[in-house]
């Protein structure tokens, strides 16, 4: 299965390098793509110089863009799989494999990392969000998913062809989940681990949740009962 890593990244340039080592380290030759959301860092150049592909993006768009640019991109290429994961180090790739092992013995299309069975170091308003969130993106997948809003993911080439995404900032993620049910597709929660440095967060509380908010509501409207 011809897999590629899709990183959506703004000014990741003080984690890139690391994490880009790490990956290398796992021995898979995996084809990296990191997709620099108009950093206004050394991002892209970083990632470049470490041997990955990199499309930048002119100014700043969102998460939900960056990984629909990545996902054109990936589809552009004839990947098989694409792995999604954070670019600033809370996703590991040493749980990456487990990913790779997993969808090339399992006819699900879709699997998520669950972070909420390992949670201990989760900062406890991280959780509780996670929780409420998990629930409603579940109800309106018609799945029983433990943990939506992790963006640590391996998505196959057949769940990523059917997509319409409409979406371009974080709810872009949730917006994945349930166009990937409706299309009929089983989704598996992968276990892996919990990591938290501490850093700044790029969501926006008062903004992205009402973004997020009014997602859920065009959604419920579109649910069948």
């Amino acid at each position: 299965m011809k897999t590629c890593i899709i990183i959506p990244t703004y000014d990741e340039a003080k984690s890139i390098r690391s994490l880009l080592a790490s990956i290398k380290q796992q021995g898979l030759d995996l084809d990296v793509i990191v997709v620099d959301d108009g950093s206004s860092d050394r991002t892209g150049e970083i990632a470049r110089n470490n041997g990955a592909t990199v499309l930048r993006s002119a100014r700043n768009e969102g998460k939900g863009y960056s990984l629909r640019k990545g996902i054109k991109y990936a589809l552009s290429q004839g990947f098989d799989a694409v792995i999604t994961m954070d670019g600033d180090g809370q996703h590991l790739p040493e749980d990456i494999p487990y990913f790779i092992r997993l969808a090339a013995y399992s006819d699900s299309g879709f699997f998520i990392g669950n972070r909420m069975s390992r949670a201990k170091n989760m900062p406890q308003i991280r959780f509780i969000t996670n929780k409420i969130m998990s629930k409603f993106i579940s109800f309106l997948a018609q799945q029983d998913i433990s943990d939506t809003q992790c963006g640590f993911r391996l998505i196959k080439k057949e769940v990523l062809s059917g997509l319409n995404l409409t979406t371009a900032k974080y709810e872009t993620e949730s917006e994945i989940i349930i166009q990937a049910s409706r299309l009929g597709f089983r989704i598996e929660s992968v276990p892996i681990q919990t990591v938290y440095r501490g850093g700044k967060s790029q969501i926006h509380p008062f903004v992205d949740t009402l973004r997020f908010i009014k997602f859920i509501i065009r959604e419920l409207w579109t649910t069948p009962l």
